[in-house]
């Protein structure tokens, strides 16, 4: 007969919510545990640790967000429409949050990042894995538009780590004023980092 219980998955979207919401270091296995609804023995039947969950919370995230992240960067879309997709998203999210929060609360792996890169190895490596693959999104995106001349030619997966720590940049800036329309624009601004053409400049 297979498992039933969700306390794992419970768990991990707990674990989550905290360390975005505050930060690794506030946030206790006693305070998952009560915002999940999970016994604390229960814990530790999953996960050795805090680490071990954040790992694992951080994973599934990931894997998440893949599907909005494929719709957004469909082939079947405009190169720039996949970039103007995911920052209009992103805004749209940021606003949505800060207007039921009254916060900001930027960019969880980047939070979590900063907070814990020097202090735990496997978080590092995971958060800088999950980036890895958000930056192949934007780089993909920047190839079609340089076959389209939409974009000047170039390294492009450089011009995608460009634009990925412009994105993630403005998104922490949003954050630490509290002010989600800092990102209203992020779409163009990336465009413009980019010196992208529309295609009618192109024609003309």
């Amino acid at each position: 007969m297979g498992r039933t219980s969700d306390a794992d998955e419970r768990l991990m979207t707990a674990a989550l919510d905290l360390m975005w919401e505050e930060s690794y270091g506030a946030v206790s296995i006693d305070d998952i545990c009560q915002r999940a609804k999970v016994k604390k023995g229960s814990f530790y039947y999953f996960f050795e640790s805090k680490s071990d969950l954040a790992v694992a919370a951080l994973d599934r995230s990931a894997k998440d967000q893949k599907v909005v992240w494929d719709e957004q960067f469909s082939p079947g879309k405009s190169p720039l429409d996949r970039i103007r997709a995911r920052a209009d998203y992103t805004y749209q999210k940021q606003a949505e949050i800060k207007s039921r929060t009254g916060k900001v609360l930027g960019c969880p792996l980047c939070s979590l990042g900063s907070e814990i890169c020097n202090q735990d190895e496997r978080i590092r490596l995971k958060i800088q894995e999950i980036l890895a693959g958000k930056t192949k999104y934007f780089e993909s995106a920047i190839r079609d538009a340089q076959a389209l001349g939409m974009i000047g030619p170039g390294d492009a997966a450089a011009k995608a780590r460009c634009v990925l720590a412009l994105y993630e940049g403005l998104i922490t800036q949003a954050r630490i004023h509290n002010d989600a329309e800092i990102l209203r624009d992020l779409g163009e601004l990336m465009l413009a980092h980019l010196h992208a053409k529309c295609p009618e400049a192109q024609v003309a």
